[in-house]
């Protein structure tokens, strides 16, 4: 028979699930966003994670005061040194993602074809398309 006691408990637990629950979709939707992120900046990924590193009162973009979830990742741009980069949501919104200072590569254009072209075949494929 179900006392009062064990339904307060198993209330408890049911919360307790839906909780962890929500907070791993929290964590889903950040580690997706900072997946963009390093596509965009053509920056790797490291491990395929974030990690939550705490819970807390920040200020938003507005200047309030709101809890929210700051997730940690790493990143490499050359493959030699791992970076931090940080995530701050404010529930499913991310506000911000920093990135720790990392060694922008600059990458050369391919060097120019040596592919030699006689200059009548040159005249004759241009005079094509000015008739």
């Amino acid at each position: 028979m179900l006392t009062l006691g064990n339904i307060f408990v198993l209330m408890l637990l049911a919360t307790g699930g839906a909780w962890l629950w929500h907070n791993h979709g929290l964590r889903e939707r950040a580690l997706e966003r900072v997946k963009q992120h390093c596509a965009k900046l053509d920056i790797e990924l490291l491990d395929g994670n974030v990690a939550l590193k705490r819970i807390g009162i920040v200020k938003d973009a507005n200047g309030r005061r709101r809890l929210a979830r700051i997730y940690t990742f790493e990143f490499t741009v050359t493959g030699e040194a791992r970076h931090n980069g940080t995530i701050t949501q404010f529930g499913a919104h991310s506000a911000h993602i920093e990135l720790a200072p990392y060694p922008i590569v600059v990458k050369e254009p391919p060097p120019p074809s040596a592919d030699v072209i006689e200059l009548s075949q040159w005249r004759q494929e241009h005079t094509k398309w000015r008739q």
